[in-house]
């Protein structure tokens, strides 16, 4: 028998790439549905959206659509379980509806509905097969009685036409024929995948004694500071055993001196692999005590993985085969051209044994995350198959579903986009290379405006050990600053590099985005007692994006008009539209600029006519506005204004 379905259920969003991915969201998040709904003909329809959790399949949530304009209709529901939900639309002609509709139109025509009240008992029979009250069932025989009595025709209209009589229709729809779509997933993580504040330092440059190898012992006095600062996730490059064959010297050397200390990411030695750590750093022990420090302070360690090896990790001899060689038998190491990797080898992922190579690259993961480890970032994705990180993200998640996973692939769109895809929790993104308005604003409005906001969480970060960013190199405080404070309220992610940033260390290799005498390469001896103008506006800054939910989403923005290229302004507000701020920053670095901005009050809960006031949550200043058009003027000494707007 033919399908007797004339509903048509088209572009419903949100979806990637036809349902193939799942749309992220974060615990307690609105999803947002639209999709074009029609019919043949003229008849009522309606529609709802099926909302379930993986945990409960009885457990089925319904959402009502309702019609916008042109057949597009939209709902609205909220997660408030971390794991994965299903959402699924379905739709129908409401055939009592239509008849309520319908006979009420000819009721009020003077048009006799004598038939019609007859078809009316057929379509309320199905109802009182349904769990319904005493109330609705009283309703329903009274009207049900009238229809069927031709003496009682000016009752029986009444009832027909009635409000109580259409509620009940609209309570127990009887569906009959619905069309479906495709049913679609989101995944709902914790919310520090959507808010976090990362300190990465190396751990083997925490001694206080100059020229001594760092420890994890030693690392647990410097998480106080990095608490006080406003941080919440501490960042360790790879923390295992660092290769003894073709060891890299200081700024790159291929030629390594006895003392030399090598690049953690080249790891693995006879003292172990990527489930070993680095024997000076301390024991698998000191490390976990280590992680109930950062916990007490109110952080989480993030650990990172780099699935590559030395030439000497034990992989070599005991796998051979998950590894390449060329044709002389040599090793083939890695590189990027013109950039040579000689301290490191990649695995095969084209090997006979690519099985067994993906399990043992799960198990890695599965060992850290098994010792309380649920952050990770990840080396250099983008050189390993998309679909192995789909695999590896949702093996190590259907065990430990709170675990984050941060994408550090500096690559092209598309390719950031698929591994956002298939399941990263946050990337990596362009922020480094926009240092211009105009550059930044587009940039934003990609993540935030388009099927990007869906998926792809962004995490800005001014610098790391491998981006030294040429507006940064030998540049003024206000520039760090600057950067900083662009970093933090454009993205509710963002991180930085640390000591090396707070303490503006600049110095590069001469034409390129690299530190000198770069820290990856050699062990540094910092002042981690030192503080500075940045150092604390960094920890005010860090203190107001905990305390203001406008900071703790990146969707939520709109850049203001404002006259005057060297200065950018954007407002964010919450969901609710409780907290509304407006940050605006002096782009210039060197000299004072000025400018009137333009308020889009379309976007938040005030009125142009009202007077109002704008305070500096970080100077305490407070301006009464008014008006569309307001003056401000921003100083290098203190380039930005965080105003929340007071009503």
């Amino acid at each position: 028998m033919r399908k007797q379905q004339r509903v048509i259920i088209e572009q419903v969003q949100p979806q990637l790439d036809c349902g193939r991915f799942f749309i992220k969201r974060c615990v307690d998040d609105w999803v947002d549905i639209r999709a074009h709904i029609f019919a043949d003909g003229h008849d009522l329809l309606r529609a709802v959206v099926h909302v379930k959790h993986e945990s409960d399949d009885s457990d089925i949530q319904e959402v009502p659509l309702e019609h916008t304009v042109n057949d597009e209709y939209e709902a609205h529901f909220k997660v408030h379980q971390q794991g994965s939900y299903t959402y699924q639309i379905e739709a129908w002609i409401d055939h009592p509806l239509n008849w309520q509709s319908g006979i009420t139109k000819k009721i009020d025509n003077n048009v006799y509905v004598k038939s019609e009240l007859l078809e009316g008992i057929d379509h309320l029979e199905p109802i009182f097969h349904k769990s319904i009250s005493e109330e609705e069932r009283s309703i329903l025989d009274k009207a049900k009685t009238a229809f069927a009595d031709k003496n009682r025709y000016e009752e029986a209209c009444d009832l027909a036409k009635q409000d109580q009589l259409r509620s009940i229709l609209l309570k127990y729809p009887t569906r009959a024929n619905a069309s479906y779509s495709k049913e679609l997933q989101v995944y709902v993580d914790r919310k520090k995948a959507q808010f976090s504040t990362w300190y990465e330092f190396f751990p083997r440059s925490a001694a206080e004694e100059p020229g001594k190898h760092g420890t994890f012992q030693d690392c647990k006095r410097l998480i106080p500071r990095i608490a006080e600062m406003g941080f919440d996730v501490v960042y360790f490059p790879p923390i295992h055993p660092i290769g003894e064959k073709n060891r890299k010297g200081k700024n790159n050397t291929t030629e390594a001196e006895p003392t030399d200390s090598g690049v953690p990411w080249a790891i693995g030695s006879k003292h172990g692999g990527h489930k070993a750590v680095h024997p000076e750093l301390g024991s698998e022990q000191d490390l976990m005590e280590l992680v109930e420090v950062i916990r007490e302070n109110g952080m989480e360690l993030a650990l990172d993985l780099a699935f590559q090896a030395a030439p000497d990790h034990p992989y070599l001899s005991e796998r051979p085969e998950w590894f390449r060689f060329r044709p002389d038998g040599s090793m083939q190491y890695a590189e990027n051209p013109p950039k040579k990797y000689q301290d490191i080898v990649n695995f095969n992922f084209e090997c006979d044994a690519v099985d067994e190579l993906w399990e043992e690259l799960v198990s890695i993961g599965m060992f850290w995350a098994d010792k309380g480890i649920r952050i990770f970032r990840v080396d250099n994705p983008h050189t390993k198959p998309y679909q192995f990180w789909g695999h590896f993200i949702e093996r190590i998640k259907n065990k430990y579903p709170d675990t984050l996973f941060l994408s550090e692939a500096f690559s092209r769109p598309k390719v950031m986009k698929e591994l956002a895809k298939q399941g990263f929790s946050q990337s990596y993104t362009y922020f480094t290379w926009r240092p211009n308005k105009q550059d930044l604003i587009d940039y934003v409005n990609e993540l935030t405006k388009t099927e990007m906001v869906e998926f792809f969480r962004p995490n800005f970060w001014p610098n790391t050990p491998d981006i030294n960013p040429y507006q940064l190199q030998g540049a003024n405080e206000a520039q760090f600053i600057i950067r900083y404070v662009l970093a933090a309220t454009l993205s509710s992610n963002t991180g930085i590099y640390g000591p090396v940033y707070e303490q503006m260390i600049s110095d590069a290799v001469p034409g390129k985005e690299e530190y000198l005498d770069s820290e990856k390469y050699e062990i540094k001896h910092w002042d981690w007692n030192k503080k500075n103008k940045l150092s604390h506006l960094i920890q005010k800054i860090n203190h107001q994006r905990k305390l203001e939910p406008a900071l703790q989403q990146t969707k939520n923005i709109e850049f203001c008009p404002i006259e005057n290229e060297q200065m950018i302004a954007y407002i964010k507000w919450d969901d609710d539209l409780t907290n509304e701020l407006l940050v605006v920053v002096n782009l210039d670095p060197n000299y004072a600029q000025q400018a009137n901005l333009h308020i889009p009050f379309e976007r938040i809960s005030l009125q142009p006519e009202n007077a109002f006031q704008v305070q500096d949550l970080i100077t305490q200043n407070t301006y009464n506005w008014q008006g569309d058009w307001n003056f401000v003027e921003l100083h290098p000494g203190m380039p930005f204004h965080l105003f929340k707007i007071i009503h």
